[in-house]
């Protein structure tokens, strides 16, 4: 158990401390797993800091019974989203770099190692992403993201393309997540906006073609709730309206929520539809259009 306690103490380490700051809610069902690849980790200085977000099912006493086990600091607050239950838990971190995986996730051993040395080796870069394995509810894995080579992004890329750094595959500079005066509460969702924030700050976004999380589909997942995301992105791309690359940015967001539209809810797809400017009308414009058509 001696290992499993206190990472964070190795002070004699020459690694820097990595604060893994994890939000939960309503997570009871995986917190045991996810947990335990915490600190299976085979980096040897880190801290975790799990804030949780107004749980209503058993999550904060799994928490604090998992406390006696693996040293971790637990703070509980009224439902906020997950914007804001990070901002509580930064206000604790102390390290240099910061890792945001959710509770029902999976983190491979190397996860935090691979990540922390590139961004050792590569000071120009705020927040280093990698790739995910998907898995079930059930934990099955079910595809795997595929390598290709060292991605690198910039905030004009970021912007048009609507490059979004997966928060449980991305380990932050401390620095630059000040830089960008942290999460904006309003915006519920947080990968997108910290990814645009941190580029803008100039900073460059680095993604790995290595798997570090086995990343949990399941129906409660953020991402299926597509308008809420959508919001969410418009939110996080306002502040740049005036850049260059903003339409056609908000375009590609715009055809990332009809894909769910055109099926789901064909009154709100053809609203979303209406609001892309003819000019940037492209293939997959044409292709969601068939597919809301034909569908039935």
């Amino acid at each position: 158990m001696g290992e499993q306690l206190n990472h964070a103490d190795s002070q004699a380490t020459s690694v820097p401390l990595v604060s893994v700051v994890a939000p939960c809610y309503n997570a009871e069902k995986y917190l045991q797993v996810a947990i335990e690849s915490i600190f299976a980790q085979d980096y040897e200085n880190f801290e975790v800091i799990i804030v949780d977000d107004g749980s209503t099912d058993n999550s904060v006493a799994m928490l604090r019974e998992l406390q006696k086990t693996y040293d971790f600091q637990l703070y509980t607050q009224a439902n906020q989203g997950v914007s804001a239950t990070l901002n509580n838990g930064l206000k604790h971190a102390k390290g240099v770099y910061v890792s945001t995986p959710d509770l029902d996730d999976i983190m491979l051993p190397g996860s935090i190692s691979l990540r922390a040395r590139y961004l050792d080796e590569h000071p120009e870069v705020g927040c280093v992403g990698a790739l995910i394995i998907y898995m079930d509810s059930e934990g099955n894995d079910t595809k795997k993201q595929r390598p290709t080579d060292i991605k690198r992004f910039d905030f004009d890329e970021i912007l048009s393309s609507a490059v979004v750094i997966g928060a449980p595959v991305s380990l932050y500079r401390m620095d630059a997540l000040k830089a960008a005066g942290f999460y904006d509460p309003c915006i519920k969702v947080q990968d997108f906006q910290m990814t645009l924030k941190i580029a803008k700050h100039g900073y460059e976004i680095h993604e790995l073609p290595v798997h570090v999380t086995r990343y949990r589909r399941h129906p409660n997942n953020l991402s299926r709730k597509f308008k809420v995301l959508l919001d969410a992105d418009m939110l996080a791309i306002a502040p740049y309206h005036a850049h260059p690359g903003y339409e056609k940015g908000r375009t590609v967001l715009v055809h990332k929520a009809l894909k769910y539209a055109v099926v789901s809810d064909k009154k709100y797809a053809w609203r979303l539809l209406r609001s892309i400017p003819l000019r940037h009308f492209n293939k997959t414009t044409l292709r969601r259009l068939r597919r809301l058509v034909m569908h039935h």
